[in-house]
């Protein structure tokens, strides 16, 4: 196994966080009533059970990726609402001026999923 490390998110609702991210292509790892693992592909998120106000939460993560486009082409079939005061909502990426192109996903308890197009490694 390749070493990584794994957020671990709030979730006030389990059941709704499930359904949210199986929309995006999540797939169930791991369940009982204290943890719950979420899957797609090579990326992992990891939940506990914790009453958050989405509108306050500061519980975030980076996802980076090599096909950032790709993803959000993906995620974007979800019909996730692209208004920035909507909760949950997806931004469009957007190429940022220090250099990264990015998108952001947050979801129904108010995490904060950066979306990050991996850079080109020097040779």
């Amino acid at each position: 196994m390749v070493d990584h490390a794994t957020p671990n998110l709030p979730s006030a609702d389990l059941n709704r966080t499930a359904s949210f991210f199986a929309g995006l292509g999540f797939s169930l790892g791991f369940r009982d009533d204290g943890w719950m693992i979420l899957s797609r592909g090579c990326i992992q998120l990891e939940f506990f059970p914790f009453e958050v106000d989405p509108l306050k939460s500061i519980a975030s993560c980076c996802i980076r990726v090599d096909d950032l486009d790709g993803m959000y082409a993906e995620f974007s079939k979800a019909g996730i609402p692209e208004d920035c005061h909507s909760t949950p909502r997806i931004s469009p990426p957007v190429d940022e001026p220090w250099g990264m192109r990015m998108f952001y996903v947050v979801d129904p308890d108010g995490n904060l999923l950066r979306c990050i197009q991996n850079r080109p490694v020097d040779t």
